[in-house]
Formats: structure tokens, sequence, C-alpha cells
């Protein structure tokens, strides 16, 4: 699968004004402050998205995008429909029916998503906002026939198939959504957001996900009215993007589509802009680590001419890296510890919104004024041209790194089926684009003093106890009653079609060489667009942290990222901008890393950035100490969210407090080790891990090696390892299984979140593709045994799965289930169950296998289609000490898969009663059905 086809012809012959010689992204780039970056009007001369399009007779509008590049189809389909145009009292509606939709139709019962796992979608995915409903999916192209087949079955066979049970469950599914949503710190702020910024009756009043008593009210003559109104081929924008030319998608999509009748006309709902009459200030409490500050506005939808302004505009103030608001709050004033400004816009309206999180310790009126007084004095002066430009070139960045995909949230087939939906123009892309080139600061200007001199809505978010929850209704699961009306007959049609002959997965080829100073580069020429992705790593990761400075490493990537090579702050982080880079420092366990991703005319400057980051940080004191606040800020932030705390919990308990491994993943450590660090052990920190011999340098680009080595030399080659000697980690032992369950009371939690796992007897390169493949059927897939249980059949969870974390050393299997509160025990002993019964007598089915097979096998070429996706592969097949060809093999080995294989790998893998578990919730409601469990249960308060 070799990714070189220029489908899209993103400006590839583009070049920085550097002198002659070397090509452009291979010299050595201009000191930061005279950096001349690609124009963004030649940027996006090139973005062009080729597309044919055709409508049927009954009214189904298709867009085929062709890319032979690679042997896969996105498919992606549009219904004109979200929870704007709801009926009073249904709010949630639209959201739960696209559940429905996923749960068979009449001539493809059972779940949509298992026989598309099947059939080896990727990218594969449905979702409901509030201006539409879609579905998307890449897969094979032998498989495409397929896909269709199930989206028009789904679009015209669908009333037959739905049944009380099928909305029973569905209903508890979407409430355990929603309860996972607003059990995270500020999750209630969008309830009070809507409904302070709109009046009552507005379609934008009500959140997507609706309120429980409308969902406890949905019933089965809604489910049919919605489907009959809103879900014909007329309503419907259908795109396939990818190894497809539009004969055959006309003939394959008349063949399976062209029989269902058109439906009611459809007319989404209208929606004026409103204003305040007077500005609105609420404050509201919460279990949060600090106060909130929000100002809200209403604006102008996608496609009014105010919209780009607005967002320029939005990310001068508070969305660059680079913008008034960081440069007065978080890096001048140092009373907030982080901000962001943006602007939203939806079909009929849009969403200004500012966000200021305040500095513990800082007063939130003071800062409040402040935050005012920097608007206003925005609005008065406007954006400079160049901080224009700044936003034009990353947004164009952004455009050109997304359409790399062909499917997916953000790729080529999204961009044209929104436009086509929400603009009557599939290339409305690149009008946003041309108003992004050619917006200037007297709009920018003139648009924000029009919109944002209306009344306001403010917002202030403490900490406290929360408000009171309203809970769902218990509601009783009924019989299995069609939804159909009693003369309603299910319209016959030929079986599902077959598949065709999938070729193996030929990977892009791996190549490699070696800097003049020793340092290994690993590279794939292997982008569609003109863009450059590199990763400087290193063998340290958190595991590398001292025992006693958890979170020192997590302040020195971050005082490297903001200072450097002599640049401030705003410097460093505008030269990034001015260029449509992006520069981000990082670790996982088991290694820390530099990442780039660079437009590849601006290839050289971007590098002179990295080298910059990674070389010459600057680790000045009062930046260091500033950076130190935001870190502590960010730990009591994680110690009030449900993931954060059962993360810190869970590691320690599987690996014990002394292992490499038995610290919080996210790398922010201790409060108290924190606040010791001391900027010489920062230093020294850095001589022992970030340096040249301990260093490889990943890459993937539309350039070839000798290109992209001769620009990494002049970065890199004469750099050399400091005289203080390598660092070595501690041992990332395992500790003694001690199975129990650890409590973590958090008050006023209308879920729970269960987490539980064991340390396996296996290591990075210990080759587990079969240990995987059997934990898929166990737990990891949408169809699993675990996530079929508490959601599908149950109804208690949103989703609950299991995997094993790949590590270098000791690798961890985990458990992760957000269940509702009542359900805590029942849902953990259910899980027990499960394992029990799957490492026993009820191993893998035949069905199991099947589908495991082939979802393995065909799903190999969409994994690795985007150039992201292949320097992530490169990475872990270091890390795991796999060969380059070791995805190419892939495909043979799931063919040649067992059910004794998998049975035996899971068997002699997991042991159910060597568990431990961590449950974060209320623990008056939950410590009563842990104690059932016949475990001890220690009790834990929420720090």
């Amino acid at each position: 699968m070799r990714l070189t086809a220029k489908s899209i012809a993103v400006a590839a012959a583009l070049s920085v004004a550097l002198p002659a010689g070397l090509p452009a992204w291979a010299q050595t780039a201009a000191p930061s402050s005279q950096v001349q970056a690609a124009a963004v009007a030649d940027l996006i001369a090139g973005v062009d998205i080729p597309y044919e399009t055709f409508t049927l007779d009954n009214g189904l509008r298709v867009i085929v995008h062709t890319d032979r590049s690679s042997p896969i189809v996105a498919t992606s389909i549009w219904y004109n429909v979200g929870s704007k145009d709801e009926p009073a009292g249904r709010t949630g509606f639209a959201h739960l029916f696209e559940h429905l939709m996923f749960s068979g139709s009449e001539n493809a019962p059972g779940s949509y998503i298992s026989r598309l796992v099947g059939m080896g979608a990727t990218d594969l995915n449905g979702t409901t906002w509030f201006d539409r409903t879609n579905y998307f999916q890449t897969v094979a192209t032998p498989v495409l026939e397929q896909v269709l087949y199930l989206e028009s079955d789904r679009m015209g066979h669908l009333l037959g198939a739905l049944t009380q049970e099928q909305l029973d469950t569905q209903r508890g599914v979407v409430q355990n959504e929603k309860r996972q949503g607003d059990n995270q710190p500020y999750g209630l702020v969008q309830y009070a957001r809507l409904e302070a910024l709109f009046p009552e009756g507005h379609p934008y009043r009500h959140s997507t996900i609706g309120s429980m008593a409308d969902l406890d009210a949905a019933s089965m003559d809604d489910v049919r009215s919605w489907f009959i109104e809103n879900y014909g081929p007329n309503n419907a924008v259908l795109v396939l993007a990818g190894d497809v030319d539009v004969a055959t998608a006309r003939e394959l999509v008349e063949r399976h589509f062209g029989s269902i009748p058109r439906g009611p006309a459809n007319v989404p709902a209208q929606a004026a802009v409103p204003t305040l009459d007077a500005p609105v200030s609420r404050v509201m409490r919460d279990r949060v680590a600090n106060v909130r500050i929000y100002r809200s506005w209403t604006g102008p939808g996608l496609t009014d001419a105010d919209a780009v302004p607005l967002a320029v505009g939005a990310a001068v103030l508070g969305g660059l890296a680079s913008s008034r608001l960081d440069n007065a709050l978080v890096r001048g004033d140092q009373t907030a510890v982080s901000v962001s400004s943006s602007y939203q816009p939806f079909q009929r309206v849009g969403f200004f919104d500012v966000i200021v999180n305040v500095k513990p310790g800082e007063d939130p009126d003071a800062v409040a004024a402040r935050v005012d007084e920097i608007m206003a004095q925005f609005l008065a002066e406007g954006p400079t041209a160049d901080e224009v430009q700044r936003v034009a070139t990353q947004q164009v960045a952004q455009r050109i790194n997304g359409l790399e995909s062909i499917g997916g949230f953000g790729g080529r087939a999204t961009v044209l089926a929104e436009g086509a939906l929400y603009a009557d123009d599939p290339e409305f892309y690149k009008s946003q684009l041309r108003a992004y080139a050619e917006v200037t600061p007297d709009q920018v200007r003139e648009v924000m003093n029009r919109w944002l001199s209306r009344p306001v809505f403010s917002l202030r978010v403490e900490p406290g106890e929360r408000e009171a929850y309203v809970e769902a209704q218990a509601v009783p699961s009924g019989e299995q009653v069609a939804a159909a009306p009693a003369d309603y007959t299910p319209t016959a049609r030929p079986p599902l079609p077959g598949v065709g002959e999938i070729p193996d997965l030929d990977f892009p080829d791996v190549q490699r060489t070696t800097l003049s100073n020793g340092i290994p580069v690993i590279f794939s020429q292997a982008a569609s667009t003109p863009t450059t992705r590199v990763a400087v790593e290193f063998d340290a990761g958190w595991a590398a942290d001292p025992a006693d400075r958890l979170g020192l490493q997590a302040l020195m990537l971050e005082a490297m990222s903001e200072n450097a090579g002599g640049l401030d702050a705003a410097e460093l982080a505008e030269a990034r901008e001015r260029l449509g880079a992006s520069i981000s420092a990082d670790a996982s366990l088991d290694r820390t890393f530099v990442t780039l991703s660079a437009l590849t005319p601006n290839l050289a400057p971007s590098l002179d950035l990295l080298a910059k980051v990674v070389r010459e940080p600057d680790f000045i004191p009062s930046e260091v100490e500033r950076l130190r606040a935001q870190q502590l800020s960010q730990i009591a932030a994680e110690l009030s969210s449900p993931g954060g705390l059962g993360s810190r919990a869970l590691w320690p308990a599987l690996y014990g407090e002394g292992s490499a491994y038995g610290r919080p993943t996210s790398g922010l450590g201790e409060t108290d080790h924190v606040q010791a660090v001391t900027l010489a052990e920062i230093q020294s920190f850095r001589d022992a891990w970030i340096r040249p011999d301990n260093a490889k340098i990943f890459v993937v680009s539309d350039r070839p090696l000798a290109e992209v080595t001769a620009a990494l030399e002049a970065e890199f080659g004469d750099w050399r390892a400091p005289a203080a000697p390598r660092g070595q980690k501690a041992e990332a032992s395992a500790a003694p299984a001690q199975p129990r369950i650890i409590l973590i009371d958090r008050p006023q939690s209308p879920q729970s979140l269960i987490l539980g796992g064991q340390v396996l007897g296996i290591d990075g390169d210990d080759d587990r593709l079969v240990l995987d493949a059997a934990t898929e059927v166990l737990g990891t897939g949408f169809s699993s045994r675990i996530n079929s249980d508490l959601r599908e059949t149950r109804g208690w969870s949103y989703g609950a799965r299991s995997s094993v974390n790949g590590l270098e050393g000791p690798m961890p299997y985990l458990i992760n289930a957000p269940v509702q509160a009542d359900r805590t025990g029942d849902s953990i002993a259910s899980t027990i169950a499960v394992h029990q019964a799957f490492l026993g007598p009820q191993g893998v089915t035949p069905e199991e296998l099947t589908r495991i097979i082939d979802a393995g096998s065909r799903r190999l070429a969409g994994q690795f289609a985007t150039a992201q996706a292949v320097l992530g592969t490169l990475r872990s097949n270091d890390l795991y000490g796999r060969s380059d060809t070791y995805w190419e093999e892939a495909g043979a080995r799931y063919r040649g898969l067992t059910a004794e294989a998998l049975d035996a790998a899971a068997r002699q893998a997991y042991d159910p009663s060597r568990f431990v578990w961590v449950v974060v919730g209320d623990a008056e409601v939950v410590r009563p059905q842990l104690e059932q469990l016949g475990l001890p249960v220690e009790v834990r308060s929420n720090r």
C-alpha cells in the first residue's frame, strides 16, 4: 500500500523563498525572526478534491471522489436532520434514533456495528448534532457493495425490524452516555449556556443529548414517525471517496438505493440568531479544582460571510498559542492557568465563547474584570495583519492535514458532504479557505464589534457541591413488539452480496539512515499531501522520573516547548503559527518525544524550530515557576475527574508504589514532588535523557529520504552528547496480586467509573497478535462479550471495554466500564461472570472467530492509510522490536487463527481471581453494593 499518488493537489510545487541549491525544505533555515513562510494564498491555490455528482430519481444526492492510491473506499451518508428539528417534549430523540439505526434492519438483523467490524471497517461511527445525523466507515474496496447494502437497508427497510426491547435498551445506553458527560467536571455547563442564550421554543435551546424526562417519554410511535419524516433518500447526501469511479458508484448506488421511495419533503427548522435583552450573569457550583469564567454570545451560521472573521477574531483573542488572552493572563499577569476563545458555527447560528481557568488563589472578580478589559481593548484596536496571517496559515495547515484522510470525522468525504448539506456546494471548503486568505484586520474588527457589542452571558463555575441531578425514571423492558403498523409488510430484498478477494497489505517501504553524529533515522515516503511529520524520540518516558520527583519530566517538557533558542513563549508560538507548524513535547511510560507536523514547503524553518526546542531549551526561572503553577493546577483538575482519580489509584495498585510503572500515567506527578523540583534537577534530567546518544528520529514525508536527511543533518548532525552519563530507568516490576476493591468516594456522581485489571506475564517484545485477537472477542471490540453484556443487553453503560495496554515492560490487562451508579456492584459481578464463562466452558464461538478473522485481515489497508498512522507504526514497531513487515504478514496470520489458539492464549494470560478493582463513585450509593461481592473494600476519600 504505497501512499504516493497525489489525488489531492495540495500545493505540492510550492517552495519557500530561500537560497538556491538544495530543495527549499532541505536547506538550513534562516533565523526564526527572519522566517519567510509560504503565502496563504499560495498554500490554498492547489487544494482540490476532485469529484463528480449525480442524483437518483428518488432524490438521493451522490458525490464521488476517486483516489486510487490505496484499495479502500470511505462511505459517508449525511441526513439533513438533527436535534434542532426535534418537536417539543422530545429532546434527545434524534440522537436516540441514531443509536436505533445501528440496531439492525429488516434484511440485516442484529448489530450493524458488529457487521461492519466483521467487514473490516475502520473510521466507523455515527454521530448526531444540532443540524445533522451521519454514518460513516472506510472499507477495503471489495467490501464496498456490502456497506452500500447495509446503508440502503436501514434507509429503506428499518421499520419492520425495530422492537420495543431495542428502544428500551438504547434509551438506557443514551441515558448512560448523558450521565458519562454530565459526570465530568463542568459537565453541566452546556445546559446552562443554551438555556441562557436562547429563548423558550428556539430550536437550538436544548442540547443534542436531551433531557432524562424526554428520553423516558420517547415511544414507539415517535420512532415510527421520526423515521418516516426524516430518513428518506431525498433528505440525504451520500459520499463515496477512494478507490471507486463514478460509473461503478452509479451502478451500485442505483442497485441498492434506487428502489427506496422518496420521503416527505423535509425543511430543516429555521432559527433566527437571538440577542439577549440585557446582560445575563450566573454562578454555578461543581466539584471542580478551580474557578472557571465564561463569556458567551450567539452569532451567525456557517455560510454567513461573518463566520470566518469571527473565527479569526476568536483565534487571535484566545485560540492561538500566542493569543491576546494567553499573553496577558497566562504569561503576563499569571492570574489564569489556561484560556481559550472560539467561534463554532452551525447551520443557522453560531457560538462565540471565551473560557478562562482562574489560577487558584487569585481573585475571580479581578480576573473577570481583566478579561473584559482585554476584550474591550481588542474590539477597539482589532487584530494586526500578522495575527490574521498566522490564524489563516494555521487554519489552512489544519485543513491540508485533515484532507490526507478520505473518511472519518474530518477527511475528504466529510468535507464534501458538509458543503453539500449546509451550503448546497460540495466545494464550500474552497470558499472558506479563500475567506481566510482574504480577510483583513479591519473586517475582523468590524465584525467582532458588531456581534460582541451585544449583551453577554457571563457564567462563573466555582468549587462546591453540585445542584441536585435530575435522574431518569426506571423504564421496564417491554416485550418484542414491532414498531411498524399492523398492516406493514417488510419488502423482500436479495441477500447480502458477497466480498471479493482482498489483497494482503503492502505497507509503505521503510528506509533507514544515520546522521553524522550517530542518530538513527527511520523513514517512510508515505504522505499523500505536502506534509512532513517528525518524531524525535528518546528512551526515557514517565518511567524515567525519579521516584521522589514524579512530574519532573512533565515540567521539563513544558519548559522546553515554551522557551527555546532565545525565543520567549510568545515568539516561539508566533513562529510556529506563521509556518502552520505544530510542535509538542510529551511522553508515554516508555518513551519521551518531541513531534513536528509541518507543511513541506515550510519544512526547513519548521525543523529549525524543532531543533531549538530539542537542543536549546531556555529554562528561565520565572517561566519555570509559571509552568509549575500550571502543572499543580492540572494535578488538581485530574484529582477532580473520574478518570484521573481512577488511573492514579489503579497503576500503583497493580505495579506497586516503587515500580517504574506504578505511577500516574498522565505524567503530571504528585503535588509535593512538583513543588520540590529545582531548576538544577530539570537541567540534570535533560542532560541524562534528552541527548543524541539516546535518540531516534522517525519521519514520514511526501519528499524522498535524501532530501529529508539533508534537512535533518543541517539541524541535528552536529549535536553532541553532554559529559554526564545517560540515565538508567528503575525496574518496571509488578506488585504481588492483591485482589480487592478500592472505592474512591466522589459524592454526587450519577455514574460510577469501574476500572480493573492485572499485570500479565508478557513484555513488549512478546508477540501478542493471538492474545489481542482473543481480547477483541472478550473486551476490545464493540461486539465484545463485556460491551455486549453491559451496554447492549443490560443498558447499564454507554460503553465498556478491556484491552492489553502495550508497554515495553510487563503489560497490564485493563478493564474500563463507566456504569450507572445504582448498578455498580451488579456490573462488576457481571463482568467477572463474563470472564469466567469466556475462560471456561464458553470460549470463542465459530461466529466470533469468523468475525475476528474477517475484521483483522480486511481492516489492514484502512489502518495505515494516513501518514500519521504510518508514523505511529514505525514507532511502535521499534518499541516492540517488530520487523518492518510485521503488519504485511498479519493478514495471513489472522486467516490462520483458530478458536483453540485464541482460547489457550486468553486462559494462559487472564485470571479474574487476581483482578484489582478501582471504583470512582458516590460511596453512600455504591459501597453497600460492593460489599456484597465478597472482596475486601478499601474506601478512600476524594483528595
